[in-house]
Order: structure tokens, then sequence, then C-alpha cells
């Protein structure tokens, strides 16, 4: 995400004084929750949805997670890399191409 972007999540939050609320519990919690959101979007009908709304409620699952990230001091392309890694391991290319099983059933 853009510095920008970032820097005005950060400010929002700042001028609203909302730090107090976010601890990582709470943020972890709206994350799920936005989540289920961004899911109700697909309810009933997985082609036929309101692309607006999506981009939404997308919007603030990811202003969670960067507010999540700042709270425990973590930089997302570091985590992202790490779990990548991991991914990379887990799920070789040579086993993993169109499966979609489970790491452990490869």
């Amino acid at each position: 995400m853009k510095k920008e972007t970032i820097d005005r999540i950060r400010k929002f939050k700042d001028d609203r004084d909302w730090d107090q609320f976010h601890s990582p519990e709470n943020l972890a919690k709206s994350i799920v929750i936005e989540a289920a959101e961004l899911l109700e979007c697909f309810q009933w009908d997985g082609e036929d949805y309101d692309l607006q709304h999506v981009k939404e409620e997308l919007a603030d699952v990811i202003v969670y997670v960067q507010d999540l990230l700042d709270k425990l001091e973590l930089d997302a392309d570091e985590i992202v890399n790490m779990k990548m890694e991991q991914n990379e391991k887990k799920y070789p290319v040579e086993k993993a191409k169109g499966n979609s099983a489970k790491y452990d059933q490869l």
C-alpha cells in the first residue's frame, strides 16, 4: 500500500483519538466482522454482486489490518514474505500445481 494511504489511515484514527479502542483483540475482531460483511456481498449470488459494496467492505478489512500492523509494530511486506516462504515449502510447484489439496494431502 502506498505510504500516503497508510498515513491517511493513521491520521483518520489519530484525529478521532481511537487508538484507545484499538487493542490487538478488538482489531482482530473487527477484521473478522468486516470480512464477514465482505462475504455477505456474495451470500445469495456469487456472480451478480454489487462491486461498489465489495470494494467498501474490502477497504474496511484492509484498514483494520493496517491498524493491527501498526498496533503490533509489524511490517506487512516482512510478514507476507515470511509466510510465502513457508507456503512455498509446504506447496512445492511439482506437487501442488493444479491441485487444491491441503499440503499434508499432497
